[in-house]
């Protein structure tokens, strides 16, 4: 499982030019689901996501989390971050779990984070067609992986 995570001032994802999702300040997490992933994949990636240091303290240092800030989480659906381009120009999404288990374990990750901070975690829908829209604060970015075999 993969979460590329980014600290924003304002995130919102929108399907069908309806607001589907929107934070202020907090973390916007692309989450892509690999097919071999479970959810002690799913648990680790919602645990991490919760417990990054990346927001300022009082000094100015990276070194609280959400939980920390009481900011809040907004998660994508994202399957192309397990596009594979290192062959030709079309990607290739062979690694990308079937869209039932990604769902299956999508949802649980968002369970987990939700369980995590204590609130409701606004998502983007599972398999449509959204428009993203951020504002990345920093920047701040980092790829969080981690893969069954790990």
């Amino acid at each position: 499982m993969v979460a590329l995570v980014q600290r924003v001032a304002e995130a919102a994802v929108d399907v069908d030019g309806t607001t589907v999702g929107a934070i202020d300040d907090g973390l916007l997490v692309f989450l892509g689901v690999h097919e071999d992933d479970t959810e002690a994949e799913s648990d680790w990636c919602a645990s991490k996501c919760a417990n990054l240091r990346v927001f300022p303290d009082a000094d100015g240092r990276m070194d609280e989390s959400l939980l920390d800030t009481g900011g809040d989480a907004l998660v994508v659906p994202q399957f192309t971050l397990y596009g594979d381009v290192s062959r030709g120009h079309r990607p290739s999404f062979d690694a990308a779990a079937s869209p039932d288990r990604a769902e299956r374990l999508y949802d649980h990750f968002v369970d987990l984070l939700e369980d995590h901070l204590g609130k409701d975690v606004p998502t983007g829908r599972f398999g449509a067609m959204m428009d993203v829209r951020l504002t990345n604060d920093g920047p701040v970015t980092l790829w969080v992986e981690r893969r069954a075999d790990d």
